[in-house]
């Protein structure tokens, strides 16, 4: 019976990865890469010469001799020697590859390494939904509403009041006795969450002494900011079509203990998403020569869209003036 070991393809010890064709001989040029799951047993590493004979001797060229069973144990560790080669390959072969076989970058950067999301940008979204930070609209999300800015005003950043507001640019010291600044105009934008009322006409009868007072008698600490309301003097009741609802407005003209004065207003109208819970939008111009004029308050009530409008973009680019 042959002790010759058959043919076929075993671990290249000279090169990691790759097995080369034994014909049962001597070894040959063909080559290929190592198989992914490495043979348990398997012929010992090529050599340059011909195989460890399969009997399990080993030739030796000097020193003692050692026995059979020395030889056979060299035997083994030449095998066990030869599967972490293998396996070591193995896995510089899967890390090199990114460990999903896609070519990733070496030392030299040759392979470039995919990239698997696209960056993130500032482009409109899909529906049409302005941009917060347009300085051309007033975007009060919660309610799904969009204001237009008229031209000489802001939206500012922090305000005492922590409601949704847009103002004048210009300001001036308060003609009262608080020692802070007012602006000739600002237009606010809140939920109704602190009211069981639901009827918008209820509501805004109700909100017009608060907006007034806001405004004109006492700032949120009691201040005198134009010297407290002397009179009033109601000028609009009455229903009005904002974003596509029913609301309704009321509008007064108030007289102050300093400074001219000026007007105020409570439009009261459904949120355009969710629950249409009520939403309140508040005007408060000045009467005198600094303050905007009266029909501004009219322009911004029919500029409110429901965000997403597609044949006004929600109120973007919309050009009011002072």
């Amino acid at each position: 019976m042959s002790n010759a070991t058959p043919p076929g393809w075993y671990p290249d010890a000279a090169i990691p990865g790759t097995e080369r064709w034994w014909d049962g001989t001597a070894w040959t040029a063909h080559t290929r890469p190592t198989a992914p799951a490495p043979q348990q047993f398997g012929p010992p590493a090529p050599q340059f010469g011909p195989p460890t004979p399969p009997d399990g001797t080993i030739a030796r060229t000097g020193g003692a001799s050692g026995g059979s069973g020395s030889g056979t144990t060299r035997v083994v560790a030449l095998a066990v020697a030869a599967l972490v080669v293998v396996g070591a390959a193995v896995t510089g072969v899967l890390l090199l590859r990114g460990g999903d076989g896609t070519p990733e970058a070496g030392p030299s950067g040759s392979a470039p390494k995919p990239t698997t999301a696209a960056t993130a940008t500032d482009t409109p979204s899909p529906d049409g939904s302005p941009a917060e930070d347009d300085p051309k609209v007033l975007v009060d999300q919660l309610n799904g509403i969009t204001l237009p800015i008229p031209d000489g005003w802001e939206k500012p950043e922090r305000t005492v009041d922590k409601v949704l507001t847009m103002r004048t640019v210009d300001s001036y010291r308060c003609p009262g006795d608080s020692g802070r600044y007012c602006y000739h105009g600002t237009v606010t934008s809140r939920t109704a969450s602190t009211t069981d009322i639901t009827s918008a006409e209820e509501l805004a009868k109700q909100d017009i002494t608060a907006a007034a007072d806001g405004a004109y008698e006492k700032d949120l600490i009691g201040n005198r900011i134009h010297g407290g309301i002397t009179s009033h003097e109601e000028l609009v009741s009455e229903s009005v079509s904002v974003a596509g609802r029913t609301g309704y407005r009321v509008r007064w003209r108030v007289e102050t203990g300093k400074g001219p004065g000026g007007y105020v207003q409570s439009l009261v109208f459904p949120s355009t998403v969710g629950s249409e819970t009520l939403v309140i939008v508040r005007c408060a111009f000045d009467a005198g020569p600094g303050g905007p004029s009266l029909p501004l308050m009219d322009t911004i009530t029919k500029g409110i869209r429901p965000i997403g409008d597609s044949t006004t973009s929600g109120g973007v680019g919309s050009s009011i003036g002072p």
